[in-house]
């Protein structure tokens, strides 16, 4: 294959049938020649899928059984970037995003995430994005959200996401985190508040911070799994627009 055709960076989305969010995340990304667009829908090929799929053609669309690190892995799969960048459907990337990208190549960094960022004017959003900054400036541990970006040649080495029902994302950190830097970008990616909104600002960041407590001491991904899924306000983490196997920050 000709070195020059490769794109610089596959762009990976994982779905479940939702396209409202997805639009918006197509238009962050925007229309570059070095950027692949992978989305792997997870869901059922509904009619909105599949006016999308028309209406963006310089997308790939694959199918895959769901659950987020499953997708995500076979997204990768078929990805030919030299770097991988995993972008949630309800997540925007910023607008000079892939010229970031592009300096942060260019230093020994294998991976890295950008900034959080909620779509919101309430002060608790505030008070969530410095929570973050903080836990990503101490401990190095960004979360899906916050687009999540490795070498293609490294994440293949560590064998991808490993396939849990929850905190793969965070898994994946730590195991690239094993594997060389990681770059954490002042540029925000802006996500959807829509959940903490209508689980409550503190109710839904504290929940969030308790499973990643207890997945620290080693409990099993699948009884946090059905924590999260029987805990309150779960009903919102439940429609067709939020993946499986997501732990928001």
């Amino acid at each position: 294959m000709d070195d020059s055709r490769v794109p610089f960076v596959s762009v990976i989305i994982p779905v479940l049938g939702d396209t409202k969010c997805l639009e918006r995340a197509f238009a962050s990304i925007g229309h570059h020649a070095s950027v692949e667009i992978i989305v792997v829908n997870g869901g059922a090929h509904t009619p909105a899928i599949e006016e999308l799929q028309r209406n963006a053609p310089w997308v790939r669309w694959i199918e895959s059984p769901p659950g987020r690190g499953r997708q995500m892995n076979v997204g990768a799969s078929g990805a030919t970037g030299n770097w991988l960048l995993f972008l949630h459907a309800d997540t925007r990337l910023p607008a000079e995003w892939l010229e970031e990208l592009q300096k942060i190549a260019q230093g020994p960094s294998v991976g890295g995430s950008f900034r959080f960022q909620l779509d919101s004017g309430s002060r608790w959003a505030r008070v969530i994005e410095r929570g973050v900054a903080v836990r990503v400036r101490w401990f190095g541990l960004p979360y899906g959200d916050q687009a999540l970006f490795a070498l293609r040649d490294v994440f293949v080495a560590l064998g991808g996401y490993r396939e849990l029902p929850v905190m793969e994302d965070v898994d994946l950190v730590r195991r690239l985190r094993r594997a060389g830097r990681l770059h954490h970008s002042p540029l925000s990616a802006v996500t959807s508040a829509r959940r903490w909104e209508a689980d409550g600002w503190v109710r839904r960041s504290s929940e969030n911070m308790l499973l990643v407590f207890l997945f620290f001491l080693g409990v099993s991904p699948e009884w946090l799994a059905q924590r999260y899924r029987t805990s309150p306000g779960s009903t919102a983490r439940g429609g067709s627009d939020r993946e499986p196997g997501t732990i928001d920050e």
